[in-house]
């Protein structure tokens, strides 16, 4: 895969002093129409690379690693990892940018800040997608994640780090060897040993509360106030966003759009054509 991006970080601030964030960008520099796409809780910027490419023609395309992941800084508090800190981190983003208004794909963990920000009054984001998240957690789908973030394992190749993402992203569907080793290379560094491990802080799961039993987790408060036009996608055996959530998203809030993404759970991955052309007519579609 042919990857031709930029490579830049802003600094940011939380509670527990300033930070700076990493972020990729696909497409030409000064095209004021602006793409953001944020991943999921344990993922990064490169998980977008494909979907980036076939819409860098038509977008300025911004990939941001979230604080503690990826080639962003951990933080010094652990209790910073939360949804505030990670939305101050966008608005400042977006000001990087320097434009007024950003179409948003959100993939689990980066769809909940996308909803988050697009609640806000006079919010930057003109038009969002949810990869496979709403405003209801199940605590089914928190148990399974809180089982695995934070464990922090080590691996002393980049096929046993292979088959872990494997086993603990099986959710996410069918993809070929050379997609699964793409999924793992974008979320793994070696160590100077030799040793691979997993490219983000294992403190973000003191806040997540790993360990924790769960209990649902509701934002339809947060959800009636989006305005802008919505696409929703689900894996068609999601834990997380389940089709009772689903059904009350379209005819609640923004009256959000649906596509059912089949044979996938937890989350559509964004690597198949056929899921990008979803994204692509929803983002495009008179504009």
């Amino acid at each position: 895969m042919s990857e031709a991006f930029r490579q830049r970080k802003v600094q940011c601030a939380s509670p527990g002093g300033l930070h700076r964030i990493a972020y990729l960008e696909w497409g030409e520099p000064n095209n004021p129409r602006v793409l953001v796409c944020v991943h999921g809780l344990t993922r990064c910027s490169r998980d977008f690379a494909f979907l980036a490419q076939e819409l860098s023609t038509r977008y300025r395309v911004i990939c941001p690693d979230v604080a503690g992941r990826g080639d962003s800084d951990w933080l010094r508090d652990p209790m910073d990892y939360v949804l505030t800190t990670y939305v101050s981190d966008m608005v400042t983003l977006i000001a990087r940018l320097d434009v007024e208004s950003v179409h948003w794909v959100g993939t689990s963990m980066g769809g909940l800040i996308g909803m988050a920000l697009a609640s806000l009054a006079e919010s930057p984001i003109e038009r969002l997608v949810l990869n496979d998240v709403g405003p209801v957690l199940t605590a089914a789908s928190l148990d399974r994640i809180g089982s695995y973030v934070g464990n922090a394992p080590t691996f002393p190749s980049i096929e046993a780090a292979v088959q872990y993402v494997c086993a603990v992203s099986a959710t996410f569907g069918p993809h070929s060897e050379a997609q699964w080793r793409f999924l793992t290379e974008n979320v793994v560094r070696r160590d100077a040993d030799g040793t691979w491990r997993m490219k983000y802080d294992p403190a973000i799961a003191v806040p997540f509360g790993a360990g924790q039993p769960y209990r649902d987790i509701e934002l339809w408060s947060q959800w009636e106030t989006i305005r802008c036009p919505t696409l929703v996608l689900r894996g068609e055996h999601s834990d997380l966003l389940t089709r009772e959530t689903v059904a009350q998203m379209a005819a609640s809030g923004p009256r959000a759009k649906i596509a059912e993404i089949t044979g996938v759970g937890h989350a559509p991955t964004l690597l198949h054509a056929d899921q990008v052309a979803l994204v692509r007519e929803f983002l495009l579609a008179d504009y």
